[in-house]
């Protein structure tokens, strides 16, 4: 049913190779998601949190990538809309209306974490000891979780033909992921400046994605290339913060 003869051939680990690199790198928006959504968990559940989003993430992905068939079908359009400024017909297909519904519920998520940050209602819920659910928390991360996984699949499916070199290659990515994880949630909730950027990120990318459910192609290297570059001088301002600590005023010896 597959070859897995495949592997006795050098080309084969390059391509496993250069799949495992593009899955951590698309999956890197993931694993920004899941660390800001888990950290409304108490502190003692996160890591689970963190580790069944990431397993969840795993299993979708081996699944899409078992149905490539059907993967490939829902770039059929479902029905057609009439606009007249445009000359041939806007076809809505199946990934139009994925993506469509993953970057606004992205947008939204964001925004209201924003909201929540600002306000300082985690705080609050912290300190009144109601947070949100493990079951809430683990719907929120499966409705990404299939967003960002056709995003990634049909990304190895235009790299790659071996189904078994797909699956390898998502497999030794989320191992990776899974083994970072806790440290990249610890770095971004520490820092609250990162946190409003890696959620400034997320809105980002869900403008990105109805944009592409639009069939307004984005190009994701300068996406990439912005917040690499944000993320370079946030990192920078950190540095500086560190050097040049603020004074501190002593009490006075008069009071």
């Amino acid at each position: 049913m597959y070859d897995f003869s495949a592997f006795t051939h050098p080309a084969t680990w390059v391509s496993l190779l250069t799949l495992t690199f593009m899955e951590i790198v698309l999956g890197i928006d993931n694993i920004i998601f899941i660390s800001i959504v888990v950290n409304r968990l108490p502190r003692e559940q996160q890591g689970r949190g963190r580790t069944i989003g990431l397993l969840l993430a795993l299993l979708f992905r081996i699944g899409l990538l078992l149905s490539i068939s059907w993967i490939v079908s829902l770039r059929t359009a479902l029905f057609t809309i009439n606009i007249p400024e445009m000359v041939n017909n806007f076809g809505v297909t199946g990934r139009d209306l994925i993506l469509l519904a993953g970057g606004l519920f992205l947008m939204y998520k964001s925004t209201t974490e924003i909201h929540t940050k600002l306000q300082g209602e985690e705080e609050e819920e912290g300190m009144k000891g109601t947070g949100v659910s493990m079951m809430s928390i683990i719907l929120q991360i499966v409705i990404i979780d299939i967003v960002f996984s056709f995003d990634s699949i049909l990304t190895a499916v235009g790299l790659v033909d071996n189904v078994l070199v797909m699956i390898a290659a998502v497999i030794c990515a989320m191992g990776i992921m899974l083994a970072f994880s806790g440290v990249v949630a610890n770095f971004v909730n520490d820092n609250p400046t990162i946190k409003m950027l890696a959620l400034s990120f997320l809105i980002m990318i869900g403008f990105m994605l109805v944009m592409e459910a639009a069939h307004k192609e984005v190009e994701k290297g300068y996406l990439y290339f912005a917040m690499a570059f944000s993320l370079i001088v946030e990192l920078l301002n950190l540095r500086l913060r560190k050097k040049h600590k603020p004074v501190q005023l002593r009490d006075s010896q008069y009071d």
